[in-house]
């Protein structure tokens, strides 16, 4: 696992690992790399996406659709820290409403999953900053969101 303390899209294997526990560390210098580097970390210059292993096709196919709007999600999150904090209002509403489409659990797909990760990072960051310095409780009106989020 390449992990930085500060990337989000890192942090996102990293709760991966931390839940699987099948990821082995192992300790490398970037500037060194070993010869099975490229061969198992690095492909054609990506990192591998994680797989997600759902039986149930409505919520595989829910989640595909979660994983195509990570980058909207991101990108609206994040301005809003740049503008007035009004952006993360669609961002927010966007998702509270998915988190009501399962009741096997409080998560996206019910039971906790790749699609939770996939947005815990930016979650995380935005929501303290946004209460501190913009003044907007993104779990105000959103009862799922805030239990997602505890």
């Amino acid at each position: 696992v390449v992990y930085t303390y500060m990337c989000p899209y890192a942090q996102r294997v990293w709760i991966t690992r931390n839940c699987k526990e099948k990821i082995k560390l192992v300790p490398i210098d970037l500037q060194n790399r070993p010869d099975w580097y490229k061969k198992k970390v690095y492909l054609a210059n990506k990192m591998p996406s994680l797989e997600h292993n759902n039986e149930d096709p409505n919520k595989r196919e829910f989640a595909e659709e979660l994983f195509s709007y990570t980058d909207t999600f991101n990108k609206t999150a994040r301005s809003s820290l740049e503008g007035d904090g009004n952006e993360a209002r669609a961002a927010f509403h966007y998702f509270e409403t998915p988190l009501s489409k399962f009741n096997d659990g409080p998560f996206l797909q019910g039971q906790f999953s790749l699609a939770d990760i996939a947005y815990a990072p930016f979650i995380e960051r935005c929501k303290p900053f946004l209460l501190e310095a913009k003044k907007y409780d993104i779990t105000a009106g959103r009862p799922q969101l805030a239990t997602w989020i505890e």
